[in-house]
């Protein structure tokens, strides 16, 4: 299908990029949009199954985590520890059953590499409470799901579940809940559902769910849709990736029993205009500090946007977890995440692997703190962990030398 001459099946959506000094839009882009399940042709995205699917699916995880959100404070709701000190909930594990299940229905032959194992649900005696908000989001099936369904299911992305070596392979991501700790923290607080497909060590694509993602007006969003008045407030977000197609978002529908009223168009999304590091908008992990970013040597660092002086920065206030980085990159934002590699922090593939689709495809670069890819099969062994030189330096492509060459004058 012609994009441009099938007019009708579209709807026109309006793109603002700014720079993020000045409320000026740098350039605008009228661009037909297609109102279906994917924002782009089939013929033009060699993976559009797994795409629908993946969309199909991480909708319907984001459902279980404000469900069980909205519980988790009652007399009934449960918080636990892992052995890291990191918050979980049966959304974590629930998230990961349910897409675990759902993806190997439909392709049954391609593996997963995610997060939890079902140790930890057993051992805290949550089984029956991750199989109730499981069945209550799985298809429509003949047989009811037992215990032993969602225990499987979850352990198909756990440790040791499949060894891969040196062969190439095609195998999903998944990070259930990137930052538990926002999870946890609020309604105000950012959290991820994350989920790529890898093939033969390339990142094909990717889609993130955010449910507390706020309206563009609140954050001086470069992106603009028309007819968004009637957009709830707090409608989240979901952003799609594929290989050479681009990065797209739309609400999430039926988070807040208000899906009649969310509009199923697609933007597309860009990362920001700035070309100068000063200006540029800030990310950094939440268990690090500005001071430990080798950029400190050239600028030091404020929150408050409307005094930011010549020898400082702008970081912005993220909270939590490393996937909601990249989506503030990728949708524009902010400009830059950059991420420390500590000697005693073990990089999961499944923090990163999504939100590296997403950037790329929206116009920005990922790589370590040389200068490299970040590479995926370096784990030959499960896939689970990556090894970036010094770090990880995600931007909007356009700093991403002045910034590496900071940290080389610094090392």
């Amino acid at each position: 299908m012609n994009l441009l001459q099938s007019s009708s099946q579209f709807s026109t959506v309006r793109f603002l990029h700014l720079h993020p000094s000045s409320p000026t839009p740098l350039r605008t882009r009228l661009l037909p949009v297609r109102s279906s399940l994917l924002p782009f042709t089939n013929q033009n995205a060699k993976y559009h199954r797994e795409l629908e699917a993946a969309v199909d699916v991480v909708e319907r995880a984001c459902r279980i985590c404000v469900d069980v959100k909205k519980s988790l404070y009652s007399s009934e709701g449960r918080i636990v520890e892992k052995n890291d000190n990191t918050p979980v909930t049966v959304a974590d594990f629930g998230v990961q059953a349910l897409v675990s299940l759902e993806l190997s229905k439909v392709f049954p032959s391609i593996p997963l590499v995610a997060e939890e194992d079902s140790d930890f649900v057993r051992s805290n005696n949550l089984v029956d409470s991750v199989v109730s908000v499981v069945t209550d989001k799985a298809s429509s099936n003949d047989k009811p799901l037992t215990n032993a369904d969602v225990l499987e299911a979850i352990d198909r992305g756990g440790k040791n579940a499949i060894v891969y070596g040196t062969r190439p392979a095609t195998y999903w991501v998944l990070d259930p809940i990137d930052g538990t700790k926002g999870f946890l923290k609020g309604s105000e607080a950012l959290y991820v559902v994350g989920l790529a497909l890898v093939v033969e060590g390339d990142i094909v694509l990717g889609v993130m769910g955010c449910p507390n993602w706020k309206e563009a007006s609140s954050y001086n969003s470069t992106i603009d849709v028309q007819g968004s008045e009637s957009v709830p407030s707090r409608s989240g977000i979901l952003m799609v990736a594929h290989v050479g197609c681009g990065t797209w978002a739309r609400q999430l529908s039926d988070l807040m029993g208000v899906s009649a009223k969310v509009p199923n168009g697609w933007t597309r999304c860009f990362v920001d205009g700035c070309h100068i590091v000063p200006k540029a908008r800030f990310c950094i992990s939440d268990s690090q500090t500005w001071e430990s970013v080798p950029l400190s040597a050239f600028f030091s660092a404020t929150s408050d946007a409307d005094g930011v002086s010549d020898k400082e920065i702008l970081l912005l206030p993220t909270c939590c977890g490393s996937l909601c980085k990249y989506l503030m990159v990728a949708s524009g934002r902010a400009s830059v995440f950059i991420l420390r590699a500590r000697a005693q922090t073990i990089i999961k593939v499944w923090d990163h692997a999504v939100g590296i689709i997403c950037v790329h495809e929206a116009g920005g670069k990922v790589t370590d703190w040389k200068g490299n890819d970040i590479d995926l099969t370096a784990d030959q062994v499960e896939r689970r962990i990556v090894f970036p030189s010094m770090g990880v330096l995600v931007t909007n492509g356009t700093i991403h030398n002045q910034i590496l060459e900071m940290i080389s004058s610094t090392s």
